[in-house]
């Protein structure tokens, strides 16, 4: 019998707020979270807008674990933390998981971004408040002894897993842009095999530091307009994204376990596809091979067919190369007839490492609210971009089965397909 895999927590760190509350109400207002960069001086780069979490102090956050003080100067890390608390709190209702689950059979899979030193040490460094190759450079030669080491990619995650008790496999992903969408993929395969019986999964990231601002724009990648409108995905007249951060956490068991024990189901999981390109670094593949693979896979997994979804989480970043390449891959899964395509990063930006398990938060807001999210500051169609992209204005629409996109750097590609639990 196959198992099937459900939702029953779920919590955020985004830039329209901390917490589920916030970033629904965000959603359904339409509204936008971008502002000037606060985090460090970023009047030398091109782009000096970001979509920053507002409300997230490092003194904020009880780090019982000693190991744990360096998170402290870990903003990613932090907002890891903030919402994987929340997942397990509305998952667990109050009650310890030893006496919900068997611990040994609760893992951890959870994306993030990956750096070799603390991004924030350049502001020491710059020049003119630019970035250039000996700052960098002088940035890791400066570096205490083990500085390396101070802030692994996997601290916040050892940090929640010691927390809240869990004793199965634990694993973390850093693959890019598709790195959310993957560790949630890849958490739901493990409960559907039997392989666990519970997962906490998601992603957290943040690059708004001089690194990761300088690194993109020298790649040509980030919006440079710095106005409140600068993210605007499949509009004709966009010029790149803009950067997010925040973290998104889900807790998926089995329906079967929660259904016994009462819990409230936000969501199913019900397919879940992934592909590489292996085309370029930054460019998606002219044929969009990768990405049609990636939904393809996703809809037989899920055993529905395309005519069955409502509403598609678009990858959407506002590129100009992205958003004519998934919108004809959308077209080649979907046909003539493909249903409401919103971007998301719109509102919140490109989290990187986060984005595809904040936009399956976003997914889980359609099915739950029936409204899709819109695609803010779409003002100029794109003769390229010509699907209904949920323009300017959320839409209260029916939605049992959804569909979001992550197609990431590399050539990363990963699809989810998630629905109202049915009979």
């Amino acid at each position: 019998m196959t198992i099937r895999v459900v939702v029953t927590g779920t919590g955020v760190a985004s830039p329209l707020g901390t917490g589920m509350a916030a970033f629904f109400a965000g959603l359904r207002e339409g509204r936008s979270g971008i502002r000037p960069i606060l985090s460090f001086d970023a009047q030398g780069f091109a782009a000096r807008v970001a979509w920053e979490v507002p409300d997230v102090h490092p003194d904020a956050i009880s780090l019982p674990h000693p190991e744990a003080a360096a998170l402290r100067r870990d903003p990613k890390g932090r907002f890891g933390l903030l919402a994987g608390r929340e997942a397990l709190t509305q998952a667990l209702g109050g009650s310890s998981l030893s006496r919900l689950f068997d611990p040994g059979r609760v893992g951890a899979h959870l994306a993030t971004g990956l750096e070799i030193f603390h991004a924030l040490d350049l502001r020491d460094h710059l020049q003119g408040n630019a970035l250039d190759r000996n700052s960098v450079r002088q940035a890791a030669l400066s570096a205490p002894p083990h500085a390396f080491l101070e802030i692994p990619s996997d601290l916040a995650v050892r940090c929640l897993v010691r927390e809240a008790g869990l004793q199965g496999p634990v694993a973390v992903n850093v693959s890019a842009c598709a790195a959310g969408t993957q560790a949630i993929g890849e958490a739901f395969l493990a409960i559907r095999d039997g392989v666990l019986d519970a997962a906490l999964t998601g992603g957290f990231d943040s690059m708004v530091n001089p690194l990761g601002v300088g690194g993109f724009c020298m790649l040509g990648a980030l919006s440079q307009t710095n106005h409140a409108q600068a993210s605007r995905p499949f509009d004709a007249e966009r010029d790149g994204f803009v950067l997010g951060e925040g973290a998104g956490a889900l807790f998926l068991e089995s329906l079967e376990s929660a259904q016994s024990r009462g819990a409230v189901i936000l969501a199913e999981v019900l397919g879940y596809g992934s592909t590489l390109d292996a085309f370029r670094v930054s460019d998606p593949d002219e044929e969009q091979r990768g990405a049609i693979a990636a939904m393809r896979a996703a809809l037989t997994d899920a055993g529905v067919s395309p005519s069955d979804v409502d509403y598609i989480n678009a990858h959407g970043t506002g590129t100009r190369k992205n958003d004519p390449a998934e919108t004809a891959a959308i077209r080649a899964v979907f046909g003539q007839a493909p249903p409401p395509t919103s971007s998301t990063k719109s509102q919140i930006g490109h989290l990187i490492g986060a984005a595809g398990a904040v936009e399956a938060l976003a997914t889980i807001f359609a099915l739950r609210e029936q409204i899709l999210p819109a695609t803010i500051n779409l003002r100029t169609p794109d003769p390229e971009c010509t699907l209904d992209y949920v323009p300017n204005t959320p839409r209260p629409a029916r939605v049992r089965v959804a569909l979001s996109n992550s197609f990431g750097f590399g050539g990363q590609n990963a699809c989810l397909i998630l629905g109202t639990v049915r009979d």
